[in-house]
């Protein structure tokens, strides 16, 4: 009875609308990227809830930052700290991220890239990021980023 069935669907398939091809699967690279990628709508977005959705709480954000007047500073902030220093104001923020290298191990990854941070369409400081992120339930979130900040060579990312 079965066999006869898949028969006779089989026959008239010629009849039958072409299928919707599935999306591609989900890269494991993709999800790593996923809370980044909603880490700079938050900051775009100027919204702090948004950006602590994707981090793990006891983690947080080191900067070394180059001065202008050639010293260095290494300044580190719990999540808190960092999502409290975006605050609403008319500019429009953009981070570009460029050659972006992707590392993952199981339930760990590292994420390095230069980026350019821009302030309505303008450069304002670039560097390097690099991002560790942990899978927990399915789902990656931000443990850490420290990135190095500089004024200096700067171009649009892109």
């Amino acid at each position: 009875m079965i066999g006869a069935l898949v028969l006779a669907l089989a026959l008239q398939s010629d009849k039958l609308p072409p299928a919707t091809p599935l999306p591609p699967p989900q890269t494991e690279e993709a999800g790593v990227m996923r809370p980044i990628t909603a880490m700079f709508a938050g900051l775009a977005a100027r919204d702090p809830a948004a950006i602590l959705a994707e981090v793990r709480p006891e983690g947080g954000a080191t900067v070394a930052l180059e001065n202008a007047d050639g010293t260095r500073t290494i300044r580190h902030m719990g999540w808190a700290d960092f999502a409290a220093g975006v605050k609403p104001g008319p500019e429009r923020y953009e981070e570009r991220l460029t050659d972006v290298a992707i590392d993952i191990d199981g339930d760990i990854a590292m994420v390095w890239a230069p980026y350019v941070f821009l302030i309505d369409g303008k450069p304002h400081h670039c560097g390097t990021d690099h991002f560790d992120l942990v899978r927990e339930n399915a789902r990656w979130k931000v443990q850490n980023v420290t990135w190095s900040q500089r004024t200096t060579g700067c171009s649009t990312g892109g």
